[in-house]
């Protein structure tokens, strides 16, 4: 994380003090960082130049950053209509758009065929009859991708499984085949890339290595019943440092995944998300309580599992520090930054009514007292999209840091944006 770092005991996003941007703006706040953001997509583009790099938008849908990643020359790759819609708000190319999601609506298919998006992933025999049906009543001949589900272990949290056989997502290698041979499916449908995302947070290219294997195999059989496959989408999952981890870099994955792609004179999707925006943005909150146990402090922030959904969900362990700190933290890596004496066990939670309401529990760390500021870092991706307003809480503001200048690019929500939808019902 080399844009947040601590200079005159005080943590940096770029050029700002995070306590500037908490005291002027308030708490709980997203800080993110554009040269962070951008430095990773271009780690991507240069570990594999020749790949359609199509941002995930579900990792955070800010329109700010959307319109950053076009600029800089991404893709979108979308799950929900809605999602469609913020990629073509900010002026994205419907061309680098694919269109991935396990359960579209009719009415987002029709949405995507209108909008022309380059691609849609197609994830059962259901929904390539739907779509066959839709494009021949709109008249447009449509690329698809099939997803297949190649029954590959990713080996990380069960929640962010998605290749396995007993997943949701994609149909089984047997299943693809038989419907690939069914030419009275496709109609105005033309089947051109086969689409895999085995999971999230991947931290070495064996999963990929296997689950390719298996998709190039594939793709020959496709290819042998008269099917013009030119596209392997191969989905995102990269994984990130959020403390500690033993990763495989960009340019590591690439050594091992494009000479089996070279194979195939496919083109190459790829739909990084947590990659490039996870350790881009910081969660700042405020300390409003400390409660002494015998074993541990608490201590009562302002931010909770309605902010930061991901360490009650997933049980994500994520580095959280105080954003001034005692000793001089200078050129110190924010994610293994440590207590050597003088901490204690402490429990970091939330203000809502659950026990599960944490950001972090069983943390070592300096003692802390009300007022304090906190930052909870990596959580520039599913932190912000996950939120909701869970005990009527409104979502936390959005910052993006340039230099040493930052601009509010989501607003808190008020009291007032609680009822807006049903203002018609309230009794004056």
């Amino acid at each position: 994380m080399t844009h947040f770092r601590y200079q005159q005991r005080e943590l940096y996003c770029e050029g700002v003090p995070a306590s500037s941007i908490a005291e002027d703006v308030g708490t709980p706040v997203y800080v993110y960082s554009r040269n962070a953001i951008l430095d990773r997509y271009r780690e991507l583009q240069d570990a594999f130049p020749q790949a359609l790099i199509c941002y995930s938008v579900k990792a955070n849908a800010n329109l700010a950053i959307l319109s950053l990643l076009r600029d800089a020359g991404a893709g979108f790759d979308v799950v929900s209509g809605g999602e469609l819609y913020r990629a073509l708000a900010v002026g994205a190319d419907p061309e680098h758009i694919v269109f991935a999601g396990v359960g579209k609506r009719e009415d987002e298919i029709l949405y995507a065929l209108r909008s022309g998006v380059g691609m849609l992933n197609v994830e059962s025999e259901n929904e390539l009859s739907l779509l066959a049906v839709l494009a021949k009543r709109e008249g447009r001949q449509v690329d698809v991708a099939l997803r297949i589900n190649p029954d590959v272990d990713p080996a990380t949290h069960r929640y962010i499984t998605t290749g396995k056989r007993e997943n949701k997502f994609g149909v089984d290698l047997e299943t693809a085949r038989s419907l690939l041979a069914r030419k009275d499916l496709f109609g105005r449908l033309r089947v051109r890339g086969i689409h895999v995302h085995i999971g999230s947070q991947i931290t070495s290219s064996d999963p990929y290595v296997v689950a390719l294997a298996r998709v190039l195999e594939f793709i020959s059989i496709a290819r042998g019943m008269g099917h013009d496959i030119d596209t392997i989408d191969l989905g995102g999952g990269f994984g990130i440092d959020y403390g500690g981890e033993d990763l495989a870099s960009a340019k590591e994955m690439a050594a091992d995944i494009l000479p089996l792609l070279a194979k195939s004179n496919c083109r190459l999707v790829m739909e990084p998300g947590r990659f490039i925006l996870g350790n881009a943005g910081i969660l700042l909150t405020r300390v409003l309580y400390v409660k002494d146990h015998a074993d541990r402090a608490q201590a009562v922030c302002d931010a909770g599992m309605n902010d930061l959904l991901r360490p009650s969900l997933y049980d994500a362990n994520h580095k959280i520090w105080p954003v001034r700190v005692e000793t001089d933290e200078d050129q110190v890596d924010v994610l293994k930054m440590s207590v050597a004496s003088g901490g204690r066990a402490t429990d970091v939670v939330g203000p809502l009514c659950e026990t599960g309401d944490f950001l972090g529990l069983d943390r070592f760390m300096p003692g802390l007292e009300p007022n304090d500021l906190l930052s909870v870092f990596t959580t520039g991706a599913y932190g912000s999209s996950m939120a909701s307003n869970y005990n009527s809480r409104p979502r936390p503001a959005e910052v993006l840091v340039t230099g040493k200048d930052f601009a509010v690019v989501t607003r808190r929500e008020t009291y007032e944006d609680l009822v807006r939808r049903e203002a018609g019902f309230v009794s004056r």
